[in-house]
């Protein structure tokens, strides 16, 4: 595994869980918990993400990793193309309508 620098990991996890907690939690049901009523990115790196999610109706939290769709990335400028794919993908297997990412 390799780490991105901590801060780069800090500041996309305060992105992802304070201005997208609802895509957080399209794609945990999508790849891994899907009775999850809430979920939070807790870290990545250049293999892919990891989310906690709570579950209903025990409260009970999973980790769920997935592996960004493009295979191993080196660039933080890749960490946001992956999450996009990732909820893209997502959305596609939940059967929700695409998204316009602009941005």
């Amino acid at each position: 595994m390799t780490a991105f620098e901590s801060a780069v990991v800090a500041a996309i996890l305060s992105h992802m869980n304070n201005d997208h907690p609802d895509d957080n939690l399209v794609i945990v049901r999508a790849f891994g918990a899907p009775d999850a009523e809430r979920a939070t990115m807790v870290d990545l790196d250049t293999i892919g993400g990891t989310w906690t999610a709570w579950l209903a109706p025990e409260d009970e939290t999973v980790q769920v990793v997935i592996p960004w769709p493009a295979g191993t990335i080196a660039a933080r400028g890749e960490i946001r193309r992956e999450i996009v794919a990732l909820y893209d993908a997502a959305s596609s297997a939940l059967g929700l309508p695409a998204r316009d990412h602009v941005g």
